[in-house]
C-alpha cells in the first residue's frame, strides 16, 4: 500500500467516525428535543392555572432582570476605547464560576430535595435529576453541533458557518449561551419558591454584566462600531426573559418534571461553562486570574444563596 492509499484510508476513516459522532450527536438532540416538548406540554396541560400564573410574572421578572444586567454591561463597552485581555479573562472566569454555583446550589440541591419528596431518598431520587442534567448536555451538545456560530478559540462551528456573516456566527453563539440561563431562572421559580427563584436570578444578572461588556467588546473586534456592537450584545440578552418563560412552562406539569427541569438546567449551564466560558478565559494564558475569578464567582453566588435563600 503506497502513500495515497494511506491517506486516504486514514481520511474515509475519519469520514466514517465523524459522521457517526454527528448521527448520535442528532438522536440525542432529537431525544432532548422531544422531552422538552413533552414537559413543556405537560406544563401547558395541567399547570399554569390558578396561582401558578402567578409564578409567571416571577419568572418574566426574573428573565427581564438578566436581560438588563446584559445591557448594561454591553452599553458599559461604548464608553471603554478597550479592555485588557487579563481583565476580561477575569470577569468571565468570575461569570463561570457564579454559573457553576448557582448550578450545584439553585439548581440541583433543590432538585434532589423535590425528587426526594417524590420518589424517597437514595439512588432513584439522585437518578432523576442525574436523567434531567442528561437531558440539558443532549440539548447543548445538539445545538452546538447544528447551529452555525462562532468561538473566539476554535472559529466558525456547526453546519455551512463559513458562509454566514461573521456578525451573525457572534450573535448565535450568544443566543446559545443565554438560552439555558433564561430557563434556569424560569425552573427556578416554577414552585413559586422565592428561596430558589431570587438567588438563581440575581446570581445569573449579576453573571450577565460582565458577559454582556466581553460580548459587546468582541463584536467591536468583527468590525461593528462601538454603538452597534454594544445594542447587538444587548439584544441577545431578550433570549433570557423567553427562556424563562420556556423553562417555567416546562417545570410546571407533573410533579417529576420539577426535579428533571432543575437537572436540564444545571446540565445545560454545566455545559455553557465547560465547553465555552473556561476555554475561552485560558487561551490567551491568563489561567491563574482566570480561576481566581471563578473562585470568587463560586463564592459570592455561595453567599446569595445563603443570604437570600
Amino acid at each position: 500500500m503506497n502513500d495515497t492509499q494511506i491517506v486516504a484510508r486514514d481520511w474515509r476513516a475519519a469520514w466514517r467516525a465523524q459522521a457517526q459522532s454527528r448521527q448520535l450527536v442528532a438522536v440525542g438532540l432529537a431525544a432532548a428535543t422531544l422531552a422538552v416538548l413533552w414537559l413543556l406540554a405537560t406544563g401547558l396541560y395541567h399547570g399554569l392555572t390558578g396561582v401558578e400564573r402567578n409564578y409567571i410574572g416571577y419568572a418574566f421578572l426574573g428573565g427581564t432582570a438578566g436581560f438588563a444586567a446584559t445591557a448594561a454591561g454591553a452599553l458599559a463597552a461604548i464608553f471603554l476605547r478597550t479592555i485588557h485581555a487579563r481583565t476580561q479573562d477575569t470577569m468571565l472566569g468570575f461569570a463561570a464560576g457564579m454559573m457553576l454555583a448557582a448550578s450545584a446550589f439553585s439548581l440541583i440541591l433543590p432538585g434532589l430535595d423535590a425528587a426526594q419528596g417524590l420518589v424517597g431518598e437514595g439512588p432513584a431520587a439522585a437518578g432523576v435529576v442525574v436523567l434531567g442534567l442528561a437531558l440539558g448536555v443532549l440539548l447543548m451538545l445538539g445545538l452546538d453541533a447544528f447551529t452555525p456560530h462562532e468561538h473566539d478559540s476554535t472559529g466558525p462551528c456547526g453546519p455551512d458557518a463559513e458562509r454566514v456573516n461573521r456578525v451573525w456566527l457572534f450573535v448565535l453563539a450568544i443566543t446559545l449561551h443565554n438560552l439555558p440561563e433564561g430557563m434556569a431562572i424560569g425552573v427556578g421559580f416554577a414552585n413559586g419558591d422565592m428561596q430558589v427563584g431570587i438567588p438563581l436570578a440575581s446570581a445569573i444578572s449579576i453573571q450577565d454584566i460582565p458577559e454582556g461588556l466581553a460580548v459587546a467588546m468582541a463584536l467591536r473586534a468583527t468590525g461593528l462600531s462601538p454603538l452597534r456592537a454594544a445594542l447587538v450584545a444587548a439584544a441577545s440578552g431578550l433570549m433570557e426573559p423567553l427562556g424563562a418563560l420556556v423553562g417555567l412552562g416546562m417545570s410546571s406539569g407533573l410533579a417529576l418534571a420539577y426535579p428533571i427541569s432543575l437537572g436540564l438546567a444545571a446540565g445545560a449551564m454545566i455545559f455553557v461553562v465547560s465547553h465555552e466560558v473556561i476555554p475561552e478565559t485560558h487561551r490567551n494564558g491568563h489561567q491563574t486570574p482566570a480561576t481566581v475569578g471563578l473562585m470568587a464567582g463560586f463564592g459570592v453566588m455561595m453567599f446569595l444563596d445563603t443570604a437570600l435563600g
